[in-house]
């Protein structure tokens, strides 16, 4: 791709994520909505000017670090581990009971093969965490409760959606699950999720010391995204997500994040906060339409037969075991039936994580087009329906209950 190329299709995607987003914001609907479909219109399923580019991809990655580092940065970790229990009830139901529906729908119902079945099981596992944190702060509702269950749940489906995933490619290669290798997996993604918060919050006093000394501008920036991509490679190393390490980046710089004994340090990162918002949010903001664009981009509806009513019959079928299956998760939150059903629609999008799953699953010829096609079809309903449910659903609620 020549240059210019590059700068008119960049163009277009920060153009129509911003425009797409005032349309649904000024319709009084979630503005992450609007770059979703944004991403519909100018990519594959409809003009086609925008395509799954790979280079594309790398700045959507950039842009769901730094969403889920902004996640972090905003997080209470009391408040988290708080709802501890309750989320990972919901993170683990939310990941059994909508695999065990898929398989079974898929084997038993529609008489597909044992590991094409289990991949179809696979693809309704994981939720968008980015599509689900976004829709929440445009409601206001990132400090609830039922956001602080959800974010966990979310955290710890992502982790178990990608072991999940090596387990079946594993699986679907050599006909056979190393239990060791899985087991060792789990144990680095469990070491890591427990102790990057912690190493990376003891280089905050390095970070203030090296932004009050600098000369130049932009110090902060480039030091917060260099630790940034920093976690997120060591995540990657051990197994993890890369989300997870600049997920984790943002809570060893929260202001409600303290280690035992640590005063200084967390005299540093008090004054080191407000450097950081001011310095990370026009990047933040620029980075992290172009994720839920490319989402929309990555879901090609040309591939979907409207003509066949086997695939209508497959795809409402999966489409529906995908959203009570992430329901039912809801039933742990704790709270009246409003805050468990917010929480299982918020569980419900799966946005890039379901089509990592079905592109894998394609491009290993573990199934082939056609149930390609359902699997976007239930990837786009459940990311298109999830923001406007829960706008329907925490739209009436006061904001006076968060941070209970």
């Amino acid at each position: 791709m020549e240059a210019s190329d590059f700068f008119l299709k960049l163009l277009v995607i920060i153009l129509s994520a911003k425009f797409f987003a005032e349309v649904f914001t000024y319709l009084n609907l979630p503005s992450v909505l609007g770059e979703v479909i944004a991403g519909i219109i100018v990519g594959p399923s409809l003009f086609g000017f925008i395509l799954p580019d790979q280079t594309f991809h790398l700045l959507a990655e950039i842009g769901i670090l730094l969403l889920l580092f902004e996640v972090g940065l905003e997080t209470d970790v009391g408040q988290i581990i708080k709802v501890g229990g309750q989320s990972t009830m919901v993170a683990v139901t939310g990941v059994a009971v909508p695999f065990f529906l898929g398989f079974w729908l898929a084997h038993y119902i529609f008489d597909m093969a044992l590991v094409p079945s289990l991949f179809v099981g696979g693809t309704l596992v994981a939720t968008s965490i980015g599509i689900t944190v976004r829709v929440l702060s445009d409601l206001k509702k990132q400090n609830t409760r039922v956001a602080k269950i959800v974010l966990g749940a979310a955290v710890l489906d992502d982790v178990i959606g990608v072991v999940i995933l090596a387990v079946l490619y594993d699986f679907a290669v050599k006909g056979t699950v190393s239990i060791a290798a899985t087991a060792r997996i789990l144990a680095f993604i469990t070491a890591f999720l427990l102790l990057a918060p912690i190493i990376a919050k003891l280089f905050v006093p390095t970070l203030a010391r090296l932004s009050s000394i600098s000369k130049t501008k932009g110090m902060v920036p480039t030091l917060i995204v260099s630790m940034i991509l920093g976690m997120a490679i060591i995540s990657h190393k051990v197994g993890a997500p890369e989300i997870l390490g600049s997920f984790a980046a943002g809570i060893a710089l929260a202001r409600r994040f303290f280690l035992p004994l640590g005063a200084t340090i967390e005299h540093y990162s008090h004054e080191l906060a407000e450097k950081i918002e001011e310095g990370m949010k026009p990047i933040i903001e620029l980075f992290v339409p172009i994720f839920f664009v490319m989402v929309g981009v990555s879901i090609n509806l040309r591939v979907i037969d409207t003509g066949s009513s086997t695939f209508w019959n497959f795809a409402a079928a999966l489409t529906a075991v995908a959203i009570i299956g992430k329901l039912v998760s809801g039933l742990w939150a704790s709270g009246g039936w409003n805050k468990k059903i917010s929480t299982g629609i918020a569980m419900i999008p799966r946005g890039e994580v379901g089509l990592i799953f079905a592109e894998v699953g394609r491009r290993s010829k573990i199934f082939d087009d056609s149930i390609y096609a359902v699997i976007v079809f239930v990837v786009a309903f459940t990311t298109l329906l999830a923001p406007l449910a829960l706008k329907y659903v925490m739209g009436d609620e006061a904001e006076a209950e968060a941070q209970e």
